[in-house]
């Protein structure tokens, strides 16, 4: 999520709100018995649905889609990049310091599989049985958020048989029809729109979410064995940028040789980027 998604969601949202505050009086749409009846029934009977660790698992992956923004595409390839260029000047084991000092979890996995030595077909199995489970996981909370979502307004329509349940009880008396009628109509209302503003773009944001880091995940993992099966370090660079669109692909050599140039300058080498120089072809 972006600062343009975000204001454009409290616009609208805006919007949506002053449709109604606008066409009349502002009590009217406002109901506590109403909205008591919603979101309890949801809730209950999504506990009774999934277990309480499930829920509060999926709850707090609701939060992070929204608050945690995910690395780019460039971070990635940057990282592999330094990692290859590191791996093929120093070995394996110097990667040990970049697993160190890695925030994704998912590339600090696979670097400690390189620097423990574990064998290409077991990295790839590992790697890909660790992308299965988390698209599993994700599915299931996914699936909770989408379980409310349907919930919501059948609540709220059962909010509604509550409010003319109380309206048939009170015929004759004018007092209770005024105060049951609120309870019918804004029940059904208040279901509809937690339903369809708030669960589900809840549900397709994780969606959304889990479809990217799926594919860095590949990203990583194609690059990881790459480096594991020593590819010359400009082929895994054009590996690499075939994930990206064609607008956002770079120059693969420049990269390489920045990367390089911030490996030697740690190691008190010269530097070899030289904007007068032309760039050399082989950068192993």
């Amino acid at each position: 999520m972006t600062r343009v998604n975000y204001l454009a969601a409290i616009v609208f949202g805006g919007l949506f709100v002053a449709s109604f505050l606008l066409s009349s009086d502002v009590a009217l749409f406002v109901n506590l018995v109403a909205l008591t009846i919603v979101i309890s029934g949801t809730l209950g009977a999504t506990f009774l649905s999934y277990p309480a660790s499930d829920i509060l698992a999926a709850f707090y992956v609701a939060r992070n889609s929204y608050t945690q923004r995910p690395p780019t595409e460039h971070e990635i390839i940057d990282s592999l990049l330094d990692v290859a260029v590191r791996s093929r000047h120093s070995g394996l084991l110097a990667l040990e310091v970049i697993e160190e000092q890695m925030t994704i979890s998912f590339l600090r996995s696979a670097l400690g599989m390189l620097v423990d030595g574990y064998k290409p077909a077991e990295v790839r199995d590992i790697l890909s049985t660790e992308m299965h489970y988390f698209r599993q996981r994700r599915v299931q909370q996914e699936k909770l958020f989408r379980h409310m979502a349907r919930l919501a307004p059948a609540f709220g329509v059962a909010g509604s048989v509550v409010g003319l349940i109380g309206m048939v009880a009170g015929i004759g008396d004018p007092d209770v029809i005024v105060s049951t009628i609120p309870v019918a109509l804004t029940s059904t209302l208040y279901g509809i729109v937690i339903g369809n503003f708030l669960l589900t773009p809840i549900a397709e944001n994780i969606s959304a979410k889990t479809e990217k880091e799926l594919m860095l995940q590949m990203l990583i993992a194609d690059g990881v064995m790459a480096i594991l099966q020593e590819h010359n370090t400009i082929k895994l660079a054009k590996k690499l940028e075939s994930f990206l669109t064609p607008a956002g692909r770079t120059e693969p050599a420049r990269s390489l040789l920045e990367i390089r140039d911030r490996y030697r300058a740690l190691r008190g080498e010269p530097t070899i980027l030289d904007e007068s120089q032309p760039m050399p072809v082989d950068l192993r």
